[in-house]
This record gives structure tokens, C-alpha cells and sequence, in this order.
């Protein structure tokens, strides 16, 4: 059997499992899904383990020495691997579930391609860690964020690991967010494609340090590629040791004044 994607450079891969994890999302979409009970409420569908599968066989197919981390299925090939895939097949199972369609496909290699896959646009962000780009219709442009829309995803999901100091739930409240931005909660990384593409002007999650996390490394590696400001909440550089949390913003100046009304945030409740 010739491999298809054996050619293919590691943008390509990460295209290629990504699309073909969106796939089994949008096909499996609408059904009655067995759920696996992860404990804490949190829980994965028939649909999550399903996607990784697929994905999981395009990297195989394509690079049978890495090793891959995958949300569902944890660590898989050799220990001592050079290079790690970081899979989560969907991210926004509990939207999903619900029949939502507000959710994501991340496939990433650590300190590498990457690609953030909509099953439901047909919309894939990648990179090959230089430049970033949307493939739509069979065509790629090149992502360009901005501050424009105003609008600003926040991640509301507790537990909220920097309270009391910070809750990103309280900064909806802050006078300077009411004034200057509108906020929406995706709490999916589909809203950190979309602040590459132009389409938010920033994204605010807690949480530890999310460098190496299934859920956000494709997402926070198309932002850098695309030129947005990306911190922890402490405005820290991520992968720091210690960093805590995720600010990215379409440019400096909307970077500088989220991480303002954090800092105010923060000593406001200590």
C-alpha cells in the first residue's frame, strides 16, 4: 500500500491528522455518543476517542519514530523520542455533546507545526512554526490578527488555580473591560485560531503553565507564527517555569491593557 503521507513536511502532518480527526467529529456529530467519565464532570465522548484514533494513524503513517501525546490515549511510543505530537481530538466535548458545534481538532509538535482544525467551517489554522495561514476551500491566506472586533474570549471553566488573586471570571466585571472590550466565552482554543485570523482581538484563560498542554499548544504555536502578543496571566513568557495562565492578544497595545486590568484585579483581592 503506497503511504500518502509519507512525503509530507511536519505542516502537512499536522494539516492532514487534523482534517482527518475534523472529519470523524463532523460525521459522528448528532449522534447518541457513549461517555467515558473522566472524573470532576469532565468526560470524553465516543466521538473524542474515535478522532484520536484517525489522528493518531496519520502520524504513524507519516512519522513512525515520534512519539505522541494524546488527550484520550496519554503517552504513546518511545520514551526517549525525539520530537512528541500533542493531540487533543476535540477540544469543546461538553459543547459538542450538547450539539454545539463551537469546537476544535489540535494537533501540534512540540516547538513545531501545528494546525487547528473546525470540523464544522472546514477551516484549518496552521503553521510551520515561521508564518501562519488559514486553508479554506482549498486555499491558503495568510492570518492577520487585529484588535478590531473588540471582542475578547474568556475562558470561564474553574477550577480557578490563581484565586483569589485572579478569577478570569471577575475581569468581565472590571470598569476598563466594560469599556473598552465586549466579551465572549467559546472556552475552546478555536477562540486562539481565531484571534490569529482577526476574528477576536484576544483570548484569557488561568490555569499552570499551558506550553506543553494538548489543549492549547496548537493553538498558542498559529499565534505566534501570526504575530500576536502571547503571555501568562502574570505576563510572564509561556513554558517559563512557574507561568501560570494564557493572555494572547492581537497586538502589544491589547496585550498591555489586559494585563493591566489583571494586575488590578489581582491586588484588588489580596
Amino acid at each position: 500500500m503506497i503511504n500518502s503521507y509519507a512525503g509530507l513536511d511536519d505542516a502537512g502532518v499536522a494539516i492532514a491528522a487534523a482534517r482527518a480527526g475534523a472529519d470523524v467529529v463532523h460525521t459522528m456529530y448528532g449522534r447518541r455518543l457513549t461517555r467515558v467519565d473522566k472524573g470532576a464532570g469532565d468526560f470524553a465522548t465516543a466521538a473524542d476517542v474515535e478522532a484520536e484514533k484517525t489522528i493518531l494513524g496519520v502520524i504513524r503513517a507519516a512519522r513512525p519514530d515520534d512519539a505522541v501525546l494524546g488527550e484520550e490515549g496519554g503517552q504513546q511510543g518511545a520514551a526517549d523520542a525525539m520530537r512528541q505530537w500533542l493531540v487533543d481530538p476535540l477540544c469543546g466535548t461538553l459543547n459538542y455533546a450538547v450539539g454545539n458545534m463551537l469546537v476544535a481538532v489540535n494537533v501540534a509538535l512540540r516547538d513545531g507545526a501545528a494546525a487547528v482544525a473546525d470540523p464544522f467551517s472546514g477551516e484549518v489554522f496552521f503553521t510551520d512554526g515561521e508564518t501562519a495561514r488559514v486553508r479554506r476551500d482549498g486555499a491558503d491566506a495568510r492570518l492577520t490578527p487585529t484588535h478590531a472586533t473588540q471582542l475578547v474570549d474568556v475562558n470561564l471553566d474553574p477550577p480557578f488555580p490563581s484565586a483569589p488573586g485572579f478569577r478570569a471570571v471577575d475581569l468581565l466585571a472590571h470598569p476598563g473591560f466594560v469599556e473598552r472590550f465586549r466579551p465572549r466565552v467559546v472556552s475552546t482554543t478555536l477562540a486562539l485560531a481565531w484571534v490569529a485570523a482577526g476574528k477576536r482581538a484576544a483570548y484569557v484563560t488561568d490555569g499552570g503553565d499551558l506550553s506543553g498542554s494538548v489543549h492549547f499548544a496548537a493553538g498558542i504555536a498559529v499565534c505566534r507564527a501570526a504575530g500576536c502578543v502571547v503571555s501568562g496571566i502574570d505576563g510572564t513568557p509561556i513554558g517559563q517555569v512557574g507561568g501560570r495562565g494564557l493572555v494572547v492578544a492581537a497586538d502589544a497595545d491589547t496585550h498591555g491593557l489586559l494585563m493591566s486590568m489583571i494586575r488590578s484585579e489581582s491586588r484588588d483581592r489580596t
